[in-house]
């Protein structure tokens, strides 16, 4: 590939959105219902007092795509193979337990959650888009290869501007909102730490950093730039991604704070959280923000089930790819279609969307570090990244993000075992 014309794309900022498109699906990804169910849940509880670890969730995301970015660059393949090889079966069969334990949840909450937007917007009961939206959402990446799909995903992430325009609609606090961005506290309550948990749990759970992996070290076509240029390209897709996250998230936790933190009132499903703001913040508030939850589910549920698929696959030494065909890799696709048959049974099963939501980010706060630690010891490992291993500065930052969301979810089992919770 000519290296000026690579130099013109990454100059051109439309042109430079196409070029980092794959690292742009990932981040956006971790804007998933899960994330908008817990931060309606933290708003509406602790009000504006952790705002500040929405935006730090930022800086702490972008330490692990590019960590990520950088293994599946550097050493062509994802997570779950390069540990299998690695470590051995044993440690490969619990990075496995703790990615799909989540995931399963996830992509339950998930689709639910989508259909319960699509059934406000069109004023129907929110159990009747769920089989429409999983078959609709599975058919595209049966059908589609991989490049189409990220493709359909990235054209989509407009949608998520709704997020931030239904904040604005709710009118906040602004001196309250400005004072829990920029100045941390945390009091030692247990809404407080639940929340906090919760938030870094949602946002840097495993099958973001563990599809980083696959997008760059599986499914990026081989080409003719040296290592160094596609880091590059990947670590400014990183950068960018997470920063996109952290305002995405910040938007939706000040909406619920602004709205039903005021009013001290809570929300027992998605629905419910949207009505709630038709009064307090108008109907174009609510609509805005069902547009942001039915992008959020379209845009995550095919990355779930796709890195669902892929882990299991590895972990068998399946024949696994979207870009593959159908019956050459029928059990990779056999457990994409047997992922989103059980997020249909539990979403039409009646269980409270908000409470699931909060339970997968809880989840996903215990299980993300042992991914976490794995991610930054084999990107660390030269006989893995030989020359190209990370920096020990970025393993530093790798091993930081680690102990906090593990220290967070301690905390919170320590108080969970003393009765505070």
């Amino acid at each position: 590939m000519n290296p000026g014309r690579e130099s013109r794309r990454a100059r051109d900022p439309l042109r430079l959105l196409a070029w980092i498109g794959p690292e742009i699906v990932a981040a956006a990804s971790d804007n998933d219902p899960t994330n908008v169910g817990t931060a309606t849940a933290v708003g509406a509880s602790t009000a504006y007092q952790l705002s500040w670890v929405a935006i730090l969730v930022g800086p702490l995301l972008a330490v692990v795509q590019a960590i990520a970015a950088q293994l599946g660059v550097v050493a062509r393949a994802d997570l779950q193979t390069m540990t299998l090889k690695r470590y051995g079966p044993r440690m490969a069969g619990v990075l496995l337990v703790s990615i799909v334990a989540v995931n399963v949840v996830t992509i339950a909450a998930d689709l639910q959650a989508g259909a319960a937007g699509i059934g406000l917007l069109a004023g129907v009961d929110p159990r009747w888009p769920v089989l429409p939206l999983g078959l609709a959402l599975a058919g595209l990446l049966l059908l589609g290869k991989y490049d189409e799909v990220v493709a359909v995903l990235r054209y989509l992430l407009l949608g998520f501007l709704a997020f931030p325009g239904a904040a604005m609609l709710a009118h906040p606090d602004w001196p309250s909102l400005l004072k829990g961005s920029l100045v941390p506290a945390l009091p030692l309550r247990p809404t407080a730490l639940a929340g906090a948990l919760a938030l870094l749990g949602t946002t840097l759970t495993s099958y973001v950093y563990v599809w980083e992996t696959i997008e760059r070290g599986v499914e990026d076509p081989p080409d003719d730039n040296p290592p160094g240029r596609r880091l590059a390209r990947a670590r400014v897709g990183a950068v960018v991604g997470a920063v996109l996250t952290a305002v995405i998230l910040w938007s939706m936790l000040v909406t619920s704070a602004a709205t039903l933190g005021r009013r001290h009132q809570t929300a027992a499903t998605a629905q419910q959280a949207a009505q709630e703001l038709r009064p307090l913040a108008g109907s174009l508030a609510a609509e805005l923000f069902a547009v942001g939850l039915i992008t959020s589910a379209v845009v995550a549920l095919p990355v779930l089930m796709a890195t669902t698929a892929y882990i299991v696959g590895a972990q068998f030494d399946w024949r696994r790819g979207l870009s593959e065909g159908i019956r050459p890799a029928r059990r990779f696709y056999a457990v994409l279609g047997a992922s989103i048959a059980l997020a249909a049974a539990v979403a039409l099963s009646g269980v409270s969307l908000i409470g699931m939501l909060v339970a997968a980010s809880l989840i996903a706060g215990f299980a993300t570090p042992i991914g976490l630690a794995v991610l930054v010891r084999l990107a660390r490992d030269p006989e893995v990244m030989g020359e190209l291993r990370i920096t020990a500065r970025l393993a530093g930052a790798g091993w930081a993000v680690t102990v906090i969301v593990g220290g967070l979810g301690v905390l919170y089992a320590v108080g969970a075992a003393a009765g505070k919770f």
